[in-house]
């Protein structure tokens, strides 16, 4: 079904990846663009924007790239901004900034329980500060927030700050979803499971030094998860597709787990 959001303008925040390879806001920004949609992908980094933007320009669709931290008010409303200024709405709203630092409640430090709380919650809460009375505005819109199963299971290590932020997260989909759905304004969640992302990658190089370990530690996910496999960023890519567009547009406040059935099996 080509077309599936044509027509609509999608504000992805986190669209770029500075290490190569897809990653879920990378996939999900050039997916909403082969299906249509006019997109403002926007990043901290701004070659990663220009270089979503410029993949989905190079197969015939539109878009821009705005660089900012999504974690500063006034970046955000930049972002904003700048698709009001090009297209005059926004009809997507995808929330993909996230990051993780191992540790429990005793071992996390304060700065980083505030870096990380403000990376992956605060960046949301103010895109969707700004969006929400645009939507209302023109009648409705979606919003698609990016967080984890994390934030419903405790998976091996403790990662408390990212459990509590994609908890969190959550529930605020599920606050703004029920408080604006009378004016036209869907909100919900994707959960990815355990991906094979470049940031995944990257951290597995980081934790393990040698080729043996960390192809160890990737086989460790695998069999992990009942499905003997991990997603990519295209399984998360294609369940926010859904959620954006009009096929969904019964649903609201609730989440999709995408994992391959690990936390179906968890107790």
């Amino acid at each position: 079904m080509a077309g599936r959001v044509a027509g609509k303008v999608a504000l992805v925040i986190g669209a770029g990846t500075k290490v190569g390879g897809w990653g879920n806001g990378k996939a999900s920004a050039v997916l909403y663009g082969r299906e249509g949609a006019r997109v403002c992908a926007t990043d901290l980094d701004a070659g990663a924007a220009e270089e979503t933007a410029g993949i989905i320009r190079s197969e015939g669709g539109t878009a821009i790239a705005v660089a900012g931290d999504a974690t500063r008010a006034g970046d955000i409303k930049r972002m904003v901004d700048a698709c009001m200024t090009e297209w005059g709405r926004i009809d997507i709203l995808h929330n993909n900034v996230g990051a993780a630092v191992p540790g429990g409640v005793v071992e996390t430090s304060e700065a980083d329980w505030d870096a990380y709380m403000a990376l992956n919650l605060k960046s949301a809460f103010l895109a969707c500060k700004l969006v929400v009375p645009i939507m209302e505005r023109q009648g409705g819109g979606a919003i698609v927030n990016i967080a984890s199963i994390a934030g419903i299971r405790f998976l091996d290590r403790p990662f408390v700050s990212y459990q509590a932020s994609k908890a969190a997260m959550i529930e605020m989909s599920r606050a703004i979803a029920v408080q604006h759905a009378a004016t036209g304004v869907r909100c919900n969640a994707v959960l990815p499971g355990l991906m094979r992302t470049p940031l995944v990658e990257r951290r597995i190089e980081r934790q393990y030094k040698t080729e043996a370990k960390r192809a160890e530690a990737m086989q460790a996910r695998e069999r992990a998860i009942p499905m003997r496999k991990m997603g990519d960023a295209w399984d998360t890519a294609w369940a926010a597709l859904f959620l954006a567009s009009d096929e969904a547009r019964y649903v609201t406040g609730t989440e999709i787990v995408v994992d391959g059935g690990l936390t179906a099996k968890c107790v």
